[in-house]
């Protein structure tokens, strides 16, 4: 069920053609804030393997880790952010990735130039595949911020405005770190940062004492494999509510017939409800 109804405005939907992105504030209370950062620090702080993704000392994180905790799984249906994400890609979605980041302090002597991880599209192997120029839209992230990023250098993730139009790499001029409409977003422990797959991004420096920590819940098409899992295990899937259980690319009726628009989809009901149109939307 998503409880929610946010309504995506003309300007949102203008600035997300235009920039690739939205800030969305206020997308999670301090109660799931709390919950999500005692199931991250638990998580962080073993010594699992499974899914780990750390590149180095001061970038760790897991993939697939929606079902690593149960505390995760409220952000699939997150009440502000998925109708919104609903607006932008129409209903038949399903989740592509869901990634826990932790961001530590650089160290005494770090340069400014550094970013943890480097400026990059998002989406597989799509652009390997298909090239740059060739890179449609397929998908989108809803990047769920636990912690403090109200000033610069706290390792928050940049993002180059309009460069999800792109046709070819983004151009960063020779002795610039950064493209030269580089966004260093300010956030508060809550917000949400909406962007594309093709929206080129970047993590900042941490020069603060804090460690960054965040949530990002990766959204595309179904008729597209996921990033991070094949098929859910059934113990998880299990635990899940219809809409839900959809969304990690289960089926939700008994049909055994050909079904060519791709079956039963309970996003549709909230679609109706709300006066949205749910299939393309014209981006």
């Amino acid at each position: 069920m998503i409880n929610g109804y946010a309504k995506l405005t003309d300007a949102q939907r203008q600035q997300f053609r235009d920039e690739g992105y939205l800030i969305v504030r206020n997308a999670l209370d301090a109660d799931m804030i709390s919950e999500l950062i005692e199931a991250g620090d638990r998580i962080i702080a073993t010594d699992g393997r499974f899914n780990r993704y750390q590149t180095s000392e001061f970038y760790d994180g897991f993939r697939n880790c929606i079902v690593m905790d149960d505390a995760f799984i409220p952000l699939l249906t997150n009440e502000v952010a998925l109708p919104l994400v609903i607006q932008l890609l129409g209903s038949n979605l399903q989740l592509s990735t869901s990634h826990l980041i932790y961001r530590h302090p650089d160290p005494a002597g770090t340069p400014d130039s550094i970013r943890r991880p480097g400026w990059h599209r998002d989406g597989g192997r799509t652009q390997l595949d298909l090239g740059q120029d060739n890179y449609p839209r397929l998908g989108l992230k809803c990047a769920f911020y636990l912690t403090d990023l109200s000033e610069p250098n706290s390792g928050v993730t940049m993002l180059a405005p309009g460069s999800n139009q792109l046709k070819e790499r983004i151009d960063i001029p020779e002795g610039m770190t950064d493209p030269p409409n580089a966004l260093e977003p300010l956030l508060n422990p809550g917000d949400c940062v909406i962007f594309e797959y093709r929206t080129w991004h970047a993590g900042a420096p941490n020069f603060t004492d804090r460690t960054r920590k965040a949530v990002m819940i990766g959204y595309c098409y179904r008729w597209l494999k996921p990033m991070d899992y094949v098929k859910q295990d059934s113990t998880f899937v299990d635990k899940l509510s219809g809409i839900e259980r959809y969304l990690v690319g289960e089926e939700v009726d008994n049909t055994v017939e050909f079904q060519p628009q791709g079956g039963a989809n309970p996003l549709n009901a909230w679609c109706e409800k709300h006066g949205v149109e749910p299939d393309r939307l014209g981006l």
